[in-house]
């Protein structure tokens, strides 16, 4: 048996035994990565390599951000202000999160930054309203799969750069079409989803009355509130601090969008500039981030870099492919990518499999079909507590919700292998 293969049959393990009370998934990913590391001849160092840095410093940072928007009351006035706008239309309220990722990523949000903008307030709804969480989320990140392929957009940019870079023959009209392809898919889950939802009761009927209330920021710990202990003089008062919190989440939403800059270190630094500012106890933003998750997709991530490493995902893949007519060759590309990115960064499953697109779009497989199939493919089954997205997802979530949250999006994610993949090729494959 080779590594690849034992890393494959470890990493089921390590999912069955998660059936084991008071098992921790994160710990004993961790723990796989380094023994198979040592049995695979793979360095130490190189193991702790594939540790997602970049996933923890976007966590920490924003889910710093928002906690401290939990506590001086922001927060919840942002979400009554939302609340107003949908006229209290519980309908409608799950519909904003799936607005705003889709104009954020249409507009080039990295799909991440999305997530972690959009979870909070998605998660936030789920919990004041009654709603599922899982209902609330997955159209929250369906929202960002909509933009995905826009012009501006991370996969339509790679989109067009590859298929001209490939020589498939991308009509110049392919980013709109992309874009469109990308909306209408979002569209129909989105309608999916409300069609369950509000007959399962997932999704409450009729209104809710928005109540706005006045919050104090929180006084030092030991100490009564009061206003010249909890802030400066020009930060007495509720307004003063919504309107300073505000700022720094639009301070932090410009420059991650329109400077490209890292969303997780701008998190942290508005998180520092508010604690600050406001004397808020640092213990409390500090207590507030899910350091279990981190732990967990931490983890995960570690041991799946490490199984990329020893060719697992490949073998996977090989396993994939037989032959067949160039519709059917698609159908089983997009598969591979699907199973793929359940595990790993969907835009690398993309960029690795698109060179496989041009024998088929030789034998006649469309070059704008082939390739929203194929991307659409990738993102679909990115709903799942294995990557970045799904740790954004539970950090936004109350504690309380985490464990059955993380078993409804584990779930979500194996259903959407067999059926995203085949609902993106019979969407798109024939164009």
């Amino acid at each position: 048996m080779t590594m690849a293969t034992l890393s494959i049959f470890l990493l089921v393990a390590l999912f069955a035994a998660t059936l084991i009370p008071a098992f921790d998934l994160g710990l004993a990913a961790l723990s796989a990565a380094f023994l198979l590391g040592l049995a695979a001849g793979v360095s130490t160092d190189d193991v702790t390599g594939f540790f997602p840095a970049d996933f923890f410093v976007l966590i920490v940072g924003v889910t710093a951000l928002f906690a401290v928007a939990q506590l001086n009351g922001t927060l919840d006035w942002l979400l009554d202000l939302l609340l107003r706008l949908v006229r209290g239309r519980l309908v409608l309220i799950v519909l904003v999160p799936f607005v705003i990722g889709a104009v954020l990523t249409a507009v080039g949000t990295l799909p991440a930054a999305a997530t972690a903008i959009v979870s909070p307030i998605a998660l936030g709804f789920a919990a004041r309203y009654r709603i599922s969480p899982l209902v609330a989320a997955v159209l929250g990140i369906t929202g960002i799969i909509s933009g995905l392929l826009s012009p501006l957009a991370v996969y339509g940019v790679t989109a067009r750069e590859l298929g001209d870079d490939l020589g498939i023959g991308l009509p110049g009209s392919a980013p709109v079409t992309f874009l469109l392809g990308g909306l209408a898919t979002g569209l129909v889950v989105c309608a999916a989803l409300l069609a369950v939802g509000t007959r399962t009761g997932a999704i409450p009927s009729g209104h809710v009355a928005a109540a706005s209330r006045p919050v104090a920021p929180l006084a030092p710990p030991g100490r009564d509130a009061a206003p010249e202990d909890t802030a400066p003089a020009r930060m007495r008062g509720p307004h003063g601090v919504r309107a300073l919190t505000v700022l720094c989440l639009l301070a932090v939403v410009v420059l991650s969008v329109g400077f490209d800059m890292n969303v997780g270190y701008l998190g942290l630094t508005a998180a520092l500039v508010l604690q600050l500012a406001l004397r808020l106890p640092s213990g409390e933003i500090v207590s507030r981030i899910p350091w279990n998750v981190v732990l967990l997709i931490g983890g995960l991530l570690t041991y799946v870099g490490l199984m990329q490493h020893l060719g697992a995902f490949k073998q996977i893949s090989d396993l994939l492919k037989v032959d067949g007519s160039p519709l059917l060759s698609l159908l089983v590309l997009c598969y591979i990518a699907g199973v793929t990115s359940f595990a790993a960064s969907s835009i690398a499953v993309f960029v690795t499999t698109m060179p496989l697109l041009p024998p088929l779009v030789a034998e006649g497989v469309s070059p704008v079909g082939g390739v929203l199939a194929l991307a659409l493919a990738s993102v679909l089954v990115d709903i799942n507590p294995l990557g970045i997205t799904g740790g954004l997802i539970l950090g936004a979530a109350e504690p309380s919700a985490r464990p059955r949250l993380f078993r409804n999006l584990l779930t979500y994610g194996l259903i959407s292998i067999p059926i995203a993949p085949l609902l993106t090729w019979l969407a798109f494959g024939w164009w």
